[in-house]
């Protein structure tokens, strides 16, 4: 059975998400330094993370009112105006960050366009996402974009389904297990794991190294040649 349809995720897998998060969490720890010790602050702003994502999603938005809350929490709601604006900043400033696609990316998307039909598969804020989007310039590679709450199997069921010839003549590329990966497998599509050197910790789960359509590859540059081998 051909694959006809490509899904492709797009934070830390087209470009660079987790490093700027990164950068923004530690701006937040320096913030609030005086509060609590580092661990401290990270381990309850990733709590606070967690259990805002069923009402915020995912995506810089939420995160910023999630870095907000952790700080009146931590403060009992004594932190100055001041940390507060430059928390916003913070948030501001993610939002606003120039896109830096991954080496490679934009060759291997040209290489897959000439086989595949490609559908951009990602969670989290549509405005921040359609924006990263057309500020990466890699828009006209893909037929179809879909910007989903949470990736699960029906998730990849429904979308390889509108945009393709189902789950079963699909594949589906990207860094995060939980997400591109497990649920992606559970549909019936084949999953690449692509890695990218940091994960954020909600997204992490085994890696499905026994499952026959599955393979973890070094990046997107290797994905037409895995695929032609699964075909072949």
């Amino acid at each position: 059975m051909p694959i006809t349809t490509i899904g492709l995720d797009a934070d830390d897998t087209l470009w660079h998400n987790e490093t700027l998060f990164r950068l923004t969490h530690k701006r937040f720890v320096e913030l609030l330094s005086d509060c609590a010790e580092e661990a401290a602050l990270e381990s309850r702003l990733a709590e606070v993370e967690k259990r805002n994502l069923r009402l915020y999603g995912y995506g810089a938005k939420g995160f910023t009112l999630s870095m907000i809350e952790t700080a009146l929490e931590l403060t009992e709601g004594k932190v100055s105006t001041r940390t507060i604006s430059e928390i916003l900043a913070a948030g501001r400033d993610l939002l606003a960050h120039p896109m830096e696609p991954l080496s490679g990316v934009e060759d291997a998307l040209a290489a897959l366009t000439e086989q595949y039909r490609l559908v951009l598969i990602t969670k989290g804020d549509l405005l921040h996402q359609e924006q990263k989007l057309a500020a990466s310039g890699l828009g006209d590679h893909f037929s179809a974009v879909e910007i989903v709450s949470e990736k699960d199997a029906d998730t990849y069921r429904r979308v390889f389904t509108r945009h393709g010839t189902g789950p079963e003549e699909a594949a589906m590329a990207g860094n995060s297990v939980r997400s591109d990966i497990l649920p992606a497998l559970e549909a019936g599509a084949f999953a690449a794991l692509i890695p990218y050197p940091l994960v954020w910790a909600h997204e992490a789960a085994e890696t499905p190294n026994d499952h026959p359509r599955f393979a973890q590859l070094e990046t997107l540059a290797d994905l037409p040649a895995w695929l032609e081998n699964v075909q072949a």
